[in-house]
Parts: structure tokens; sequence; C-alpha cells
């Protein structure tokens, strides 16, 4: 146990600081003036170079990537060129924002997609597992962006059921106290994920509904739900909670686009906004944020693959 926390420890921080090196490069590759951004494309040269001193740009790569290296061993994220602000405060209060959104939208899509795998598993290649696998794939084909300009013209402007915009407050209490405003976000998150899910708990159940100790337990005379309940759902799970890990990624840049979409104001919106204005400190610190949940995502995910299969050691 102790040699494989270790050696995963290891690889992750040999991953992050892999996207660190990354992301500093592309990032400072990226055409533009951060002080006209900034300041305006008004600005005079002298206050370019002032600005430019004060933060420390237009220095040579290496030297600049020297200075936030130390930074960040020293806990400091770096401070935000647009909004005078430390990096570690911006992402401490969009995170909890965050957090609500991507939770529920991740429960809803895990619940639907494992209900809707083991429906077609169970009715496999009648109408309704024909009709599901066309929309999972319909779903897990449209980008985000679309799929939420749909939901909004469908339940926003047509029916008028909901409203077009996410709730525009800065505590997590008022977001919650205005849940119309989540539906959507949620769902487009949700619908734009749940594809996964749900072919891969599809797929686990065929293959496990031909295993010897299925028919052993019907053979025992347990009727279909007692043998879905208590001995399919167990063994066919394991694969997903490997998603749960590899899923995080596409859920976080998800959260960019849909934020961006419906107005939410959490961490994915202040990073597209961070990009507009080549704030290059927050687009790093939501990298690495990024990166660091995608590692405890994984390692989280392997931990729960194991206590779920006796089979697998952590060794």
């Amino acid at each position: 146990m102790s040699g494989f926390l270790i050696r995963r420890a290891f690889h992750a921080v040999l991953v992050v600081f892999g996207v660190t090196v990354v992301t500093f490069i592309l990032i400072h590759l990226e055409p533009g003036s951060t002080a006209k951004s900034v300041l305006g494309v008004h600005a005079t040269p002298a206050a370019i170079a002032y600005f430019n001193k004060v933060h420390g740009l237009g220095r040579p790569l290496p030297l600049e990537f020297w200075d936030y290296l130390t930074g960040l061993a020293h806990g400091h994220l770096g401070h935000s060129y647009a909004d005078d602000r430390d990096v570690t405060t911006l992402i401490a209060e969009a995170l909890p924002k965050d957090a609500v959104l991507l939770i529920i939208s991740n429960a809803v899509s895990l619940v639907a997609g494992v209900a809707i795998g083991i429906y077609q598993a169970l009715r496999r290649n009648r109408a309704g597992d024909f009709v599901a696998q066309t929309a999972a794939f319909v779903l897990y084909a449209m980008p985000f962006f679309l799929l939420g300009f749909i939901l909004i013209d469908i339940f926003a402007i047509t029916l008028k059921w909901l409203p077009p915009g996410a709730p525009q407050y800065t505590n997590v209490a008022d977001i919650l106290a205005h849940p119309a405003g989540l539906v959507l976000p949620v769902l487009t998150l949700a619908l734009g994920s749940v594809a996964s899910y749900t072919q891969f708990m599809r797929s686990e159940m065929i293959d496990n509904l031909v295993q010897d100790y299925v028919r052993t337990a019907r053979a025992k005379g347990l009727s279909n739900r007692a043998v879905v309940l208590h001995h399919l759902l167990r063994n066919s799970l394991l694969p997903i909670v490997t998603i749960l890990g590899l899923v995080l990624p596409g859920i976080l840049s998800g959260a960019i686009v849909v934020e961006t979409v419906f107005n939410y104001p959490g961490m994915g919106l202040m990073f597209f906004n961070a990009a507009l204005k080549h704030d290059y400190p927050v687009l790093m610190g939501f990298t690495l944020f990024g990166g660091v949940a995608v590692v405890v995502g994984n390692f989280l995910a392997d931990v729960a693959y194991a206590a779920l299969d006796p089979r697998v050691r952590l060794s």
C-alpha cells in the first residue's frame, strides 16, 4: 500500500510539473499584448513599458518561468493583471460555485448513465436499445455550446419555463436559493457526459450477463431484480469507477464553455475572461488547479477500483 502511494505521488508530481511547463510555454506564445489587453488599445508606450516592468513581462521566458516556480514553492499562484487580486483568492471565491455545478451535473449524468446502460443491456438489440444508443451518440458528438444554445432556445425562449442565464450571485447559498437558473447549465453538462457512462455500463453489463456467476445465481432461483442488484451491478460498476477519473478533464473543459454560455460566475467564466485579457497568472492558476484535480481524481478512482474488486491489489 505504501509503495503504491509513493509511486503514485511521484508520478503525480511529474504530471503536474509537465502540465505547468507546457501550459506556461503555450500561454506565453499566445499572440497579443497583455498590457494592451488590460490597459486598452490606446495605452501609451510609456504606460505599456511601466506595466511590463511592474509585472515582470518582456523578459526571457526561462527567467519568467523560474520566478513562477519560485512563487509556487511559496504557495503563491500569482497576481491577476486585470483584477489586481491574488489568484488564490479568485480561485477560492469561484471554486465553491464550480463545485455546485460540477457535483450536481456529474451526479445526474452518472445516475442517468448507469440506469440507461442497465436498461439497454437487459433489452439489447430491441427498439429501446437502438433509440438510447442513437441518442447517446448524438449527445456525445454534440459540442457543449451547441447543446446549451439548443436548450436555451427550447426551454427559455420557446417554452419560457426556465431563465436563459445562471444565477448571478457571489455565494453558494444564494445560487442554491434560485435552482431554476441552475437547471439548464446542469442539464447541458450532464447530457454532454452521460453518453460515456451509458456506453460503458451497457457494454460491461452485457459481458457480465454471460458469466458463470450469473447463471449460478439464476439457477438458485433468484429473480432478475436480485441478480441485477446484488450480482451484476457491483461487477459492472468497475469501469464506471475508472471513467470517473478519466471524465474529469472533459467536465472541466466543458464547464468553461457552459459557464460562458450561461454566464455562470465560476472558474470556467473566470478562465474565459482571463484568456481574453491575456491574464497569464489566472490562466496558469486555473490550469494548474485542473491538473491537480485530474491527478487526484485518477488516484481516487484507482483506490475505489481496488476496493470494489478484491482481485486488484495496491502494490
